[in-house]
C-alpha cells in the first residue's frame, strides 16, 4: 500500500472511531511503528488531525465541543480507568462537586452507595444517584447547555458562590502547562471557575487527547490541582514536567 492511501486510511479510522494509537495502527495496516509515526506527523502538518501521546484524534475535537453521544463512545475503557482511579482520592470528602462530562458520569456510578453530598450541574451525573439511598444530591439551577447535558450561567454560578465544597472533580477539553486549563464555552469556563474558588481540594481529570493542548477560555492553572488523573501513555518525562508546575500526576 502506498502512503498516500495509508494516510487516507488512518485519516478515516481518526474520524470514525475518535481516536487512534501507533500500536494499533501499525498492526492493522502491517507496517512498522515508526511508518505510522511519519504518516501522522504528515497528516498532522496538513492540519488533517493532532497528534496526541500514544496516538491521534480528529482535529476538530480540539476545536470543537463534541456532544453527550459521541463522547459515550470515546476511549471508554479509558475512560473508566481514570473514574475508578479519581474515585480513589476521595479520602473522607462529603461534600462533592461533579462536574459536566462524561467521566464525570462514571465517577457519579462509583459514588452511588456512599454517604455524600454531591454538588452539580450535571444532568447526567445527578441521574447515576437515582438508585442512591444514601447520597443527597443537588443539582443546580441555571440554563441548560445540550450538548453537555448540563447547566450553566447566572442561576448555576449564583447558587455554586453559596457553597464550601471538600472536593471537586473537573473536567476540561485542553491542559496546558504554558497556558493553563481550558474549555471552549466561556459559560461552561465560569462555572469550572467558580467550582474552582468554592471547593478546598480539586482534582483534573485529564484524557490524553486533551493535554499540551489549548482552548478558549482559561479557567484554572494546573497548580491549583491536588492532583491530575490521566491515561498511561504520558511520558515520564511530561509527568514530571507537571509535577514541577504543582500537581500530582497519576497514570490509570
Amino acid at each position: 500500500m502506498d502512503s498516500e492511501s495509508r494516510q487516507r486510511m488512518i485519516l478515516e479510522f481518526t474520524l470514525t472511531r475518535g481516536r487512534v494509537e501507533v500500536s494499533a495502527l501499525a498492526e492493522e495496516l502491517d507496517v512498522a511503528l515508526e511508518t505510522v509515526r511519519r504518516d501522522l506527523k504528515t497528516l498532522a502538518n496538513r492540519r488533517q488531525l493532532k497528534r496526541v501521546h500514544g496516538g491521534a484524534i480528529p482535529l476538530e475535537i480540539v476545536a470543537f465541543h463534541p456532544g453527550v453521544e459521541y463522547r459515550r463512545g470515546v476511549d471508554l475503557a479509558h475512560k473508566h480507568r481514570i473514574a475508578a482511579a479519581a474515585v480513589e482520592l476521595l479520602r473522607g470528602a462529603t461534600t462533592v462537586f461533579l462536574d459536566a462530562g462524561y467521566t464525570s458520569r462514571l465517577i457519579a456510578e462509583r459514588l452511588v452507595n456512599k454517604e455524600l453530598t454531591v454538588i452539580t450541574p450535571s444532568l447526567l451525573a445527578a441521574e447515576a444517584f437515582v438508585v442512591s439511598s444514601t447520597a443527597t444530591v443537588l443539582l443546580l439551577g441555571g440554563r441548560i447547555r445540550g450538548s453537555a447535558l448540563s447547566t450553566a450561567d447566572h442561576w448555576t454560578l449564583e447558587m455554586l458562590r453559596s457553597f464550601n465544597i471538600d472536593l471537586a472533580y473537573l473536567e476540561a477539553k485542553s491542559i496546558s502547562i504554558e497556558h493553563g486549563i481550558t474549555t471552549c464555552d466561556p459559560a461552561d469556563a465560569a462555572v469550572k471557575q467558580s467550582a474552582v474558588r468554592a471547593t478546598r481540594r480539586r482534582i483534573l481529570i485529564a484524557a490524553d487527547s486533551m493535554l499540551e493542548s489549548e482552548s478558549l477560555t482559561r479557567f484554572a492553572e494546573v497548580s491549583e490541582f491536588e492532583a491530575m488523573v490521566t491515561g498511561p501513555e504520558l511520558s515520564n518525562t511530561d509527568a514530571n514536567l507537571y509535577e514541577t508546575a504543582g500537581t500530582v500526576v497519576i497514570r490509570a
